[in-house]
């Protein structure tokens, strides 16, 4: 009995303090809230980051919806610079999920004009203007046609410039700053291009094969030795395995031609016989896991990371497995199916190849 007392009173003690838990939870959620937002609003995401080139997955994925992949959306940090190559639906989030300031992000490249591509250039432009109070328009970098996509943007978001520079004041969101400068380029048939260079750093654009979609390009940032390469979305292709020799980090568009086959013959035969053509067509301008893997086994490239995936992948055990097929036969160094979130580091001065999850918030 003397041993029972003891074990009520402390069952008691546990008892209240979840009560006062309970009351106070709200009070105690304000607070952590409170210290998040402090912690967040204080980073700009690059604090921390060793010099040389990092590269984020704000959109790995397609215009098929995908719970772990947003539209198309690539984030490299070079140093201290911030680009972003396309930028598909929830870029804009994904920047911020992974802890990135829109305000800093210097310049955006598109490969192509594809829907999936642009969708969230919209957001994006206008959350860089109003969270960097800057007096320049967003440098918007593409091939010809980019002067068309920047203008239409900028029209369509000509009545919400007004009402945040009257809202806010053009202290706080210079109407100078709004929305995108297209930076056309034109890329040769066989070569590659440089578009940007500032200092160490240098972004070539080539062409690539994704017809009907014309023109199309793939992008390699080099910046202090270390090398990365975008397909952009392509068929296998000769000029992304020229451009990639010996690269650190080929991220390369992928489709699963035995999934896709597989859901054209269930559109087929629940009468869906136009989504079975759309399904049936997408198969020849893009390239299957096998053929980014030979690709980037020819060109010796140090990291496969494969992107723009294509059919959806739902979190199912093994299903990455079918998707990949032969290619980690083919391709023995690190390969990974592109999620958002991955973040893949190259410091300078080194051969190191890392890869981490980043994104801040589920």
């Amino acid at each position: 009995m003397t041993l029972r007392k003891p074990w009520r009173l402390a069952l008691l003690v546990l008892l209240l303090a979840a009560a006062a838990l309970y009351n106070w939870r709200a009070e105690i959620s304000l607070q952590v809230a409170r210290k998040i937002a402090a912690k967040h609003l204080s980073s700009t995401g690059l604090e921390g980051l060793a010099d040389g080139l990092h590269v984020g997955m704000c959109g790995a994925g397609s215009p098929f919806p995908d719970e772990l992949r947003a539209g198309p959306c690539t984030l490299v940090v070079a140093g201290q610079r911030l680009l972003v190559f396309d930028a598909g639906n929830g870029a804009s989030r994904n920047i911020g999920r992974l802890g990135f300031t829109h305000g800093r992000v210097e310049a955006v490249f598109l490969t192509h004009f594809h829907s999936d591509h642009i969708d969230g250039l919209g957001e994006l432009m206008l959350q860089r203007w109003v969270q960097g109070g800057h007096r320049a328009p967003l440098p918007v970098h593409g091939p010809a046609g980019v002067q068309e996509v920047v203008a239409g943007l900028m029209q369509t978001y000509r009545q919400d410039r007004g009402y945040r520079v009257a809202h806010h004041g053009d202290a706080v969101v210079p109407a100078s700053g709004f929305g995108g400068q297209a930076r056309p380029f034109a890329v040769p048939s066989d070569a590659a291009v440089s578009v940007y260079k500032e200092g160490d750093l240098e972004v070539s654009a080539f062409a690539v094969d994704h017809s009907p979609a014309h023109p199309a390009v793939g992008y390699r940032i080099n910046y202090k030795g270390r090398v990365v390469v975008l397909s952009g979305d392509t068929k296998r292709s000769s000029a992304v395995q020229r451009e990639a020799q010996g690269a650190d980090l080929l991220v390369h568009d992928a489709l699963s031609t035995k999934l896709v086959n597989l859901m054209e013959e269930a559109s087929s035969q629940n009468g869906r016989p136009g989504l079975a053509k759309v399904l049936g067509d997408i198969h020849d301008y893009h390239a299957t896991p096998e053929e980014a893997a030979q690709t980037a086994r020819d060109a010796k490239v140090g990291y496969l990371l494969l992107n723009h995936i294509v059919p959806t992948l739902p979190p199912l055990p093994g299903l990455e497995k079918v998707f990949l097929g032969d290619a980690p036969r083919i391709y023995s160094g690190p390969l990974r199916v592109g999620r958002d979130g991955d973040f893949v580091s190259l410091p300078a001065g080194s051969r190191e190849i890392t890869h981490s999850t980043r994104l801040r918030f589920p």
